[in-house]
């Protein structure tokens, strides 16, 4: 019994091991900080941040003891991205 309907699993592209480190890494680097600040502990978001290759992708993030952490990722045509607001720097 397959559990995909026939028009998901032929038509929807998968990510490469290379693309899924490639968002993990930047999504790490560039946008846990905003998502920390945002008070944010789950959700889900548009892969835009990593290229306009990916702004069809989304990933499903939640809370950890280290931060937070991408638990899956989805094919969505009709996905947006917004704009998170930048962490402020404290002068030292």
């Amino acid at each position: 019994m397959n559990d995909q309907s026939p028009s998901q699993s032929f038509l929807d592209p998968e990510l490469d091991d290379d693309d899924r480190i490639r968002i993990s890494e930047i999504f790490q680097r560039d946008i846990v900080p905003k998502l920390v600040m945002m008070h944010a502990r789950n959700g889900t978001i548009c892969c835009e941040f990593a290229g306009e290759e990916y702004k069809n992708w989304l990933i499903e993030f939640r809370s950890s003891r280290t931060g937070l952490d991408i638990v899956g990722f989805e094919y969505d045509p009709d996905s947006r991205s917004f704009e998170l607001p930048h962490p402020i720097l404290k002068e030292t």
